[in-house]
């Protein structure tokens, strides 16, 4: 942005200097576009700066099925899935909330772990990490948090057993498929204008 407001500044220098001195009125040809050029180029950085401000300060909301995103590696349970994806989505502004199974400690520590020592692994507060109660599973859970926030959802679980009771489970965009790919996180992210890869 320093730039653009340089040349902004010089410009509108060479206009009052062009009209102050009649011997000097050409430069307004070149000082004139150069001020509204150098406009334009502060209004596009300013655009951009707001919407990076938006980002930080208004999260959006994505809720991971940390139960089915563990898998993800190489088929074998493991909490570094996870916490590639959650580190992933909080650096492009996401607020991520992740929802597991009950046996989900044992399966990635051997133990049963509950919200406080998964919310550590994840380095996520213990509000943004759920496991659910014994014998039930996490799909409704992951499915009415998401759509109670509006959030898009992390799995490569399509949740059949689960539409007729949450059909947004269905509107495009809504479920974001990953995977590892020769070691590298990879996933479909939707955005306002298209799906681009993320990894």
């Amino acid at each position: 942005m320093i730039a653009p407001a340089l040349i902004f500044l010089i410009s509108i220098l060479g206009v009052v200097f062009a009209f102050s001195q009649p011997i000097t009125s050409d430069l307004i040809l070149l000082a004139g576009p150069s001020a509204i050029a150098s406009v334009i180029l502060l209004f596009k950085e300013a655009q951009t700066w707001l919407a990076q401000q938006d980002t930080y300060t208004d999260p959006k909301a994505v809720v991971i099925d940390g139960s089915n995103v563990m898998y993800w590696f190489d088929g074998t349970p493991r909490i570094e899935p996870v916490q590639d994806v959650v580190h992933h989505l909080s650096k492009l502004g996401f607020a991520p909330e992740v929802f597991f199974d009950a046996n989900a400690g044992y399966l990635i520590a051997g133990q049963y772990l509950g919200t406080k020592p998964l919310s550590r692994l994840l380095n996520l507060p213990t509000d943004s990490v759920t496991v659910v109660p014994k014998g039930d599973v996490a799909d409704p859970y992951i499915l009415r948090a998401a759509h109670e926030t509006d959030a898009i959802i992390i799995s490569n679980d399509n949740y059949r057993d689960w539409v007729a009771q949450f059909p947004h489970a269905l509107e495009p965009g809504r479920l974001v498929k990953g995977a590892f790919r020769a070691g590298e996180l990879w996933f479909d992210l939707p955005t306002s204008s298209a799906k681009p890869k993320v990894g």
